[in-house]
C-alpha cells in the first residue's frame, strides 16, 4: 500500500531527512519519502501495519519536530 501523509509547519530539511530515515527504517515500510517543498510524507509499506501506521509516523514526527502536525491526506 501507498500512503500519503501531510507535515503541516515543517520547515527543517534536516529534520526532514531524519523522518524520512526512520520512517524508512520502520517494520513493514519498503520506502519512505519526505518532500520539504510540499509538506508531504509518501510512504509504501506493508499492508499489514495500516492500523498503526499513522500513530508511529506520529512519534516519530514529534521526536524531531514537536510542532508539527501529521495528518492523513
Amino acid at each position: 500500500m501507498i500512503k500519503t501523509f501531510i507535515l503541516e509547519d515543517l520547515d527543517c530539511a534536516h529534520c526532514a531527512g531524519k523522518i524520512e530515515e526512520e520512517v524508512g527504517r520502520m517494520a513493514g515500510v519498503t520506502k519512505s519519502t519526505v518532500t520539504l517543498l510540499t509538506q508531504k510524507l509518501v510512504v509504501e509499506a506493508e499492508d499489514g501495519i495500516a492500523g498503526t501506521l499513522l500513530a508511529d509516523i506520529k512519534k516519530i514526527v514529534k521526536k524531531y519536530e514537536p510542532d508539527v502536525t501529521v495528518r492523513e491526506k
